[in-house]
């Protein structure tokens, strides 16, 4: 890996990518720390590590890179984009105008992408405010010091705009990337953010109670859950597709084989966000209730993610959303119908409607494993930790696998330009 990076800076065309992403990592960065307008900075450091924020403002921080304790422009992060990128996908299988809009091409998705663009800058400004709404009262519990000094309309309403402003400049960052730079921009945003909380978070696991011998327990079933889901993450089933001969003219064409890959995990981390995003709204809900409520009460008991209740609606949810993911991405009769038009079939089945059953057969195998691997990645760290009486460590099985998953990927990208290279240079 180190020598593919080595080379890749001896490229000119990739050393140029690789700067300028790694250019726009730094502006996300230092975004995370320019307070927002109406937003008392000092005030902002002073409140930061009173109380505890809760799961839902932990889950939106680690999104953020830490932004949103901070108060910065960029403290929404990419979540608004995320949930309207899901929103958009999900539309599909409710409204025919998006499948259609799917399946026309670049020109087609190009439509589909300014729809995420708008619902991005509507959700951010529903998030805006929410945030503004709790920063004096929740978002720092035990804290008395107004982070909004000026309370009135016109300054809230400036607040919420520079914060919507900042979610907008991320995604036209996350664009950038994407277009000029190196791998998925957005993707590589969520690894940032996620990976920026690492070295603080072990750093006070190191710092607390159980000293070095749990800080190396905790650092070694890390490097486990990393190895399984790199192993997890580079399966593949590869289901051998053969082509028939053809003349066309004077000429020979098919005759070739090769295969469709079907990766275990189809559904990458969609179903553990989607779990994880549904069981937080009760969370929310509760915020704007009383803490001496009944029903605050038992939300914040039932739904804590340390309950067996929450971790066995966390693990239903995951294996039904792994299913329904994968069931609007990859489409069996889809694949079927462009094999059967270019000549291709599967040995041993016919062409046509028994390939397309025999696709849906295997995707369901692989998505029931998928699912299980999922379920376990994302529970197992809640139970270790908390078995350990871990409480201060913010990521778990879904950041291990956003980072894992992001870096292999940004990592084959650099590989498979360097290989275009080599054989553009080879050529010449």
């Amino acid at each position: 890996m180190l020598n593919a990076f080595l080379q890749a800076f001896r490229t000119p065309d990739l050393r140029r990518k690789l700067l300028f992403t790694l250019g726009l990592i730094a502006i996300f960065r230092l975004g995370a720390f320019v307070p927002a307008a109406g937003v008392s900075y000092h005030n902002v450091q002073q409140c930061i590590g009173v109380g505890n924020q809760g799961d839902l403002m932990g889950m939106i921080n680690l999104f953020s890179g830490g932004a949103l304790l901070q108060l910065s422009v960029f403290a929404l992060g990419v979540m608004p984009y995320i949930t309207a990128s899901i929103i958009t996908q999900l539309m599909r299988v409710v409204i025919p105008r998006f499948e259609e809009l799917h399946k026309e091409g670049s020109a087609g998705q190009a439509k589909l992408t300014q729809y995420t663009r708008y619902l991005t800058v509507g959700l951010a400004v529903l998030q805006s405010a929410v945030v503004v709404t709790v920063a004096n009262n929740g978002l720092f519990p035990g804290c008395t010091l107004p982070v909004i000094p000026d309370t009135s309309p016109i300054s809230l309403l400036v607040t919420v705009i520079s914060l919507t402003a900042g979610t907008v400049l991320i995604m036209w960052l996350g664009e950038l990337i994407t277009e000029r730079g190196v791998g998925n921009g957005m993707s590589l945003l969520i690894f940032t953010s996620i990976a920026a909380s690492f070295p603080s978070a072990m750093m006070t696991v190191a710092r607390g109670d159980g000293g070095t011998g749990r800080f190396l327990l905790i650092l070694g079933l890390l490097l486990v859950i990393t190895f399984v889901i790199v192993y997890v993450e580079q399966s593949q089933r590869r289901i051998p597709v053969q082509y028939a001969k053809r003349m066309v003219g004077r000429r020979m064409y098919g005759g070739s084989s090769t295969y469709i890959p079907l990766k275990i995990n189809m559904a990458n981390v969609i179903p553990v966000i989607f779990a994880s995003s549904i069981l937080l709204l009760p969370t929310m809900i509760s915020q704007f209730g009383d803490a001496t409520d009944g029903w605050v009460q038992w939300i914040q008991i039932n739904f804590s993610p340390q309950s067996w209740g929450y971790m066995v609606l966390m693990a239903l949810l995951i294996l039904f959303f792994a299913f329904f993911y994968t069931s609007i991405t990859f489409n069996p009769d889809e694949i079927a119908d462009n094999m059967k038009r270019a000549g291709g079939f599967i040995p041993g089945i016919r062409a046509g409607r028994p390939t397309a059953e025999y696709l849906r057969y295997v995707t369901t195998r692989i998505t029931t494993v998928g699912a299980i691997y999922l379920t376990i990645v994302a529970l197992i760290p809640t139970i270790a930790l908390a078995a350990m009486n871990v409480t201060q460590l913010p990521f778990g099985g879904t950041s291990i696998i956003i980072v894992v998953g992001v870096g292999l990927q940004t990592v084959k990208e650099i590989n498979s330009q360097l290989q275009q290279h080599h054989y553009e240079g080879f050529l010449r």
